[in-house]
This record gives C-alpha cells, structure tokens and sequence, in this order.
C-alpha cells in the first residue's frame, strides 16, 4: 500500500525510466545491426562487382550472378532474423515490466478501496458491492485483452518464421537448380 504520497509517484516514475533504458538499448542494438548489414553490404557489392568482371561470356556472367545471389539472400534472411530477436526480447523485457507494474499497482489500489469500503457507512452494501463488482470486471477486461494480445503476438512470430524458413527452402531450391 502507498505509505507516502512519494510512493504514489515513484512506481510510475521507475517504470518509465525502464521503458526509456529498453526501448534505447534497442535503438543502440538495431543501430549497430544496420551499421554491420551495412557495411557487410557494400563489401560484398564490391566483390561481386569485382567477380563479375571476371565473366568471360554471357552464360557465365549469368552462372556467378545467380551463384552470388545465395549468399546474399542468406544475409538478408539473416539480418531479419537478427531484427526480429531484438524487437522481440525488447517486446518481451517491456511487457513483464508492464505486466509487473499493473499487477502491483492494482493489488495496492484493491487494498486501498477494500480499506475504505470496510470503513464504509452502515447501508452502504449495494455500494460496496458495485465498487467491488466494477474492480472484478476491470480485472477481468484487462487479462482478456492481455490474453489477445500475446495469442496476436504468437500468431505473428509463427508467421515470421515459417516466412524465413519457406524463403530459405526456396533460395535453396533455386541455387540448386542454377548450379
């Protein structure tokens, strides 16, 4: 329970500094991701570049272009698996934080009204009983909505990697199929 009226403001304070602290260790991790894509990218354009000149006709420039397509595929693939799991722990730490937070502070403001309603007039029951109804209902729409939105969240990460795995298995086929 809030002892002082510090209290009442610190929790919310702490929960945003840790929503600040995550959500810019991400940005620090995604930056760093697309600086080392990046870089990789255009060392690898220029040995391609440099791999095509040696073509000697046609049918050969073709051969190493679709050869050199692969790995470039790969890191592509690679770079958004990489995004993913980023996104996703930062998703992760900022919902159990969240989740923590609404659970504390609602324990504490049902105490809060559980003491005020015990202290409550004599007559006051229908009253009591509503306060105590509309508490339980709000509960309730809140683990409902949770509950959706980490089914939504499971249905997509199930979508992203059955994306990445039938893009490698096509890459593959492909490659195979030029060589």
């Amino acid at each position: 329970m809030f002892t002082k009226s510090q209290d009442l403001f610190k929790a919310p304070t702490d929960l945003a500094l840790f929503l600040a602290n995550t959500t810019f260790n991400s940005i620090e991790r995604i930056a760093a991701l697309n600086l080392s894509a990046g870089r990789s990218f255009i060392e690898a354009a220029f040995a391609n570049y440099t791999t095509l000149l040696g073509a000697k006709d046609v049918q050969s420039f073709i051969k190493l272009q679709q050869s050199l397509a692969t790995p470039a595929l790969e890191q592509g693939i690679d770079y958004s698996r990489n995004l993913y799991a980023i996104t996703n722990e930062t998703k992760t730490l900022i919902s159990k934080e969240v989740e923590s937070h609404v659970a504390e502070t609602n324990t504490k403001v049902t105490g809060m009204v559980e003491k005020a309603l015990a202290n409550a007039p004599a007559g006051s029951e229908a009253a009591v009983a509503a306060v105590k109804s509309a508490i339980s209902a709000a509960n309730d729409a809140y683990e409902g909505l949770n509950k959706a939105a980490k089914q939504a969240t499971e249905v997509a990460q199930a979508s992203v990697v059955a994306t990445v795995e039938a893009t490698k298995a096509t890459a593959s086929k492909a490659a195979k199929k030029a060589a």
